[in-house]
């Protein structure tokens, strides 16, 4: 299988509907897009607010279908109803709001919640919510209440969840937008660990620039399309680009960016600040 997520020409609709069932207005949240994931792939997916970068998450999963084109999951097509269980089983979802998915009294029982609705048996449950806590460096909490828990450890309890149901890819949606930076840290390292050492497909949906570089490519997104496509350093070479669409770009990339335009031999696309000092560095020696 080359791609584990492909979605060709995907456009969806907001429709809103008079009090006769007519429609009243149409708002298009995604534009046309096509999407490529290999299996294994860390992929990011940016985007200022209003995008279409979270709508198209849903396009996932099967939470949306599209109003044209078609989104195939592992081969499937989320269209067909008859694969439903098995799209979802394979690509799990993680959202903003943690507490929007937690459900159980204690962490251990939050977990293992969807295997139980798969119908697995008891001692592969108990199996697989160890082995997704530790996956998350959650499993000393397993007896906790999960309202006693930070934003980073609900959102390593939800990914822990999708891991639990064997999730070969997790797409997370802006899963660091309401956590401290301790927090975001706590995700992103789960998320690039699991990718790293299980394999796991990864989808980051994210208006954060500094979070994607160590993506495998990036896709941004603008008015619900494709407006700039590439990996890291291609994208972070387009420094007026990323402005135009009103994406944060990191500071040591925008300093590089100012110092390459003053005349200085800084390669395009610097992504961490040791790169420009580096670089500096070697200049300064001759």
């Amino acid at each position: 299988m080359e791609h584990m997520i492909e979605t060709k020409d995907v456009s969806f609709e907001y429709r809103q509907y008079d009090d006769n069932g007519n429609v009243e207005t149409v708002r298009r949240a995604v534009d046309h897009v096509d999407l490529y994931v290999k299996p294994g792939q860390f992929i990011a997916i940016l985007g200022h607010n209003g995008s279409g970068k979270s709508t198209l998450a849903k396009h996932l999963n099967a939470i949306l279908l599209p109003t044209e084109g078609t989104v195939w999951i592992d081969g499937k097509d989320t269209a067909d109803q008859r694969k439903l269980l098995e799209i979802r089983r394979t690509t799990g979802m993680v959202f903003q709001n943690p507490d929007n998915q937690i459900i159980g009294s204690q962490v251990g029982e939050d977990v293992a919640f969807g295997p139980e609705n798969l119908g697995r048996e008891s001692s592969w449950i108990r199996r697989k919510v160890e082995e997704s806590l530790r996956a998350v460096g959650m499993e000393k909490y397993r007896n906790k209440s999960p309202n006693h828990l930070s934003g980073g450890q609900k959102q390593r309890v939800a990914i822990a969840g999708t891991v639990a149901m064997g999730s070969r890819c997790i797409v997370l949606d802006e899963p660091t937008a309401m956590l401290d930076p301790v927090g975001r840290r706590e995700v992103l390292d789960i998320a690039h660990r699991l990718n790293r050492e299980d394999h796991t497909t990864v989808i980051l949906i994210t208006h954060y620039m500094e979070e994607v570089i160590d993506a495998d490519y990036i896709y941004v997104m603008d008015h619900g399309a494709i407006a700039m496509e590439g990996t890291p350093r291609e994208i972070f070479s387009r420094v007026e680009r990323l402005q135009q669409l009103r994406l944060d770009v990191p500071q040591v990339t925008i300093l590089a960016h100012l110092l390459k335009k003053a005349g200085l031999d800084i390669p395009d696309g610097i992504l961490r600040p040791e790169e420009l000092v580096d670089r500096l560095e070697e200049l300064k020696k001759g």
